[in-house]
């Protein structure tokens, strides 16, 4: 038996999500409490903390609250696809944010 036809009881996959519903509310309040933190002279590690943070907090909501962690595998290759294209697309911006059209000045 696959471990998506297993039967899940009710008690243990609120249980689940109660437990992933207080971590997030723990990463979301380390992200406040990391924003008004004295870290050093620069925000650059700040910004660094909160983003590491808010990677595991989305893992959490997407892999568990949205069972993305028990999805086929067609699923896994449009979240792929996704990714993809969503840096060949900040790629494409980045590249192109001093290419500007002839004729015309930058201010």
């Amino acid at each position: 038996m696959s471990e998506s036809e297993k039967p899940v009881s009710l008690n243990s996959y609120v249980r689940l999500c109660g437990v992933v519903f207080v971590i997030v509310l723990c990463t979301t309040s380390a992200m406040i409490a990391t924003s008004f933190a004295h870290l050093g002279d620069g925000w650059t590690l700040k910004v660094a903390l909160i983003l590491a943070i808010a990677v595991v907090n989305a893992f959490l909501v997407a892999g568990y609250l949205m069972h993305l962690l028990s999805e086929k595998k067609l699923i896994y290759g449009v979240l792929i696809f996704t990714v993809l294209f969503f840096i060949g697309l900040m790629g494409l911006t980045m590249w192109a944010m001093s290419d500007f059209p002839t004729g015309t000045a930058v201010r």
